[in-house]
């Protein structure tokens, strides 16, 4: 091959480089162009009467973000009803008691549906107890009403490695349980008193809710879970069904059936431009959005491991 014709063909391939280039620029410009223009939507139909739906997916926490979103909602005037979708095994004992109060303020100012998806838990069903209605599916997972307190025991393995831990406190039942050491009996009757003391609230909540007399919800909260089915019947909820029932149950209380459910989201993290955000978008549009992690990209790394505090949630094999 003589030097024009290579010097041909690496002209040739600077221009194939170049163009191919040029078109993923284009597509990423397209993205978020998209992005740009369909992914304010939601925001933009907030300004109209609409229905707003929140979502409450993962580990319940003490979640300031979601509070705010709420307490907007109750203050909104074109804000005309709110639907809870619940997707959760449970969490923090606390962060459901401040949801179950920031959900009954909106109550107060116009009708809630708690519409309970594939698992609604512990501190999610107790989140599900504080709409006007519960609407569940025929497959749905709730109930396990209950507390817990878990702490792990690690002197065993200390023993094996030849490593003892020594301590000095004011009183005997400060900082316990202890990892380092069993707990005493008298630590376990200061904890099983704080989680009973819990457990009662939890009770009282579901009895008052639920218009149940409190023997009845005793012998549903001994942890156990629900099919759907079974929660209609054990009256833990009201209704098998999904956007049919929650709209008729709306209609019913005197809000027009044609208005549009909004969601209002957590404001996403980054850049609202950003190539993730635009990613996210395009593909929910096309209908891959199976392909997602759920939530955004970023969710799930900044998960916390662990749960502070008293724990209403439902684990397979540890209930």
């Amino acid at each position: 091959m003589d030097a024009s014709a290579i010097a041909d063909r690496r002209r040739l391939r600077r221009k194939l480089a170049f163009w191919r280039i040029g078109a993923a620029l284009l597509l990423v410009a397209a993205g978020l162009l998209l992005y740009r223009l369909l992914a304010p939507e939601a925001a933009l139909d907030r300004s109209v009467p609409h229905i707003a739906r929140v979502e409450i997916t993962g580990l319940i926490q003490d979640d300031k973000e979601l509070l705010d979103r709420l307490k907007s909602i109750a203050e909104a005037d074109r804000v005309k009803a709110l639907v809870v979708s619940i997707s959760s095994p449970g969490g923090t004992t606390y962060g459901g008691e401040r949801i179950f109060k920031a959900i009954r303020a909106v109550a107060e100012k116009k009708p809630v549906v708690s519409d309970v998806r594939t698992l609604a838990a512990s501190a999610g069903y107790m989140i599900a107890s504080a709409g006007d209605t519960i609407i569940a599916g025929e497959t749905s997972i709730t109930g396990s009403i209950g507390v817990i307190f878990q702490y792990p025991q690690a002197k065993d393995l200390l023993d094996k490695i030849g490593v003892s831990l020594e301590e000095i406190k004011s009183a005997p039942l400060k900082a316990e349980p202890s990892p380092f050491h069993p707990a005493s009996e008298e630590a376990k009757a200061m904890i099983r008193a704080m989680v009973m003391d819990s457990y009662d609230w939890f009770v009282d909540i579901v009895a008052e809710r639920r218009k149940l007399p409190r023997d009845e919800v005793l012998k549903l909260a001994n942890g156990a879970i629900f099919t759907g089915r079974q929660a209609r019947d054990a009256k833990l909820v009201d209704t098998l069904g999904g956007e049919e029932a929650i709209r008729a149950y709306l209609t019913s209380r005197g809000i027009d059936g044609k208005l549009a459910v909004v969601d209002w989201e957590a404001p996403r993290s980054g850049s609202p431009f950003g190539i993730p955000g635009a990613v996210s978008t395009v593909l929910r549009l096309l209908g891959y959005e199976n392909l997602l992690p759920s939530g955004d990209l970023g969710r799930g790394v900044t998960e916390k491991l662990f749960l502070d505090g008293l724990i209403s949630v439902w684990q397979v094999g540890h209930e």
